[in-house]
């Protein structure tokens, strides 16, 4: 009987070729899936089970199977690019330096105009002193920093 060719490793070794490259080219400009991989990390998953299904394959049924050579090599390699691609996205990427132009925790905030709710402009300064046109005597005022996706 003529052993048939095992293409499962393969394809598994390039569906996580396909995986690393479409988060950084695509993936990170979406932000559902920017701040956690989670698309990638499933296309990762479905590379890792042909690559076991390729290997149990190879093992199980040599005699009609090959790739009892090429599957272990292919499957290192995939788990070398995951495991690289793990370590930049979260261990390497979380070292980066703090900006040094953000306001510190307890820091008075900067002055800014912006438009209320109505469109007229509203100041911070004139909320925390007061503003007699406005008719405020001094107001708690609560800023919140949102990360946005613009």
């Amino acid at each position: 009987m003529k052993r048939k060719w095992n293409l499962l490793p393969v394809g598994g070794f390039l569906l996580s070729l396909a995986a690393f490259f479409s988060y950084y080219f695509y993936f990170v400009y979406i932000p559902v899936t920017r701040d956690f991989p989670w698309a990638s990390l499933l296309i990762f998953a479905g590379a890792l089970a042909l690559l076991g299904l390729g290997l149990r394959r190879a093992f199980a049924r040599p005699e009609r199977y090959r790739g009892r050579f090429s599957g272990p090599i292919f499957a290192a390699l995939s788990v070398a690019i995951l495991s690289f691609f793990l370590f930049y996205n979260f261990s390497y990427s979380k070292q980066l330096p703090d900006s040094k132009a953000a306001p510190k925790v307890g820091a008075q905030a900067p002055d800014f105009t912006l438009p209320d709710k109505d469109g007229k402009p509203v100041t911070l300064s004139k909320l925390w002193g007061g503003d007699p046109d406005v008719g405020t005597q001094g107001q708690w005022v609560l800023l919140v920093f949102y990360r946005g996706y613009w």
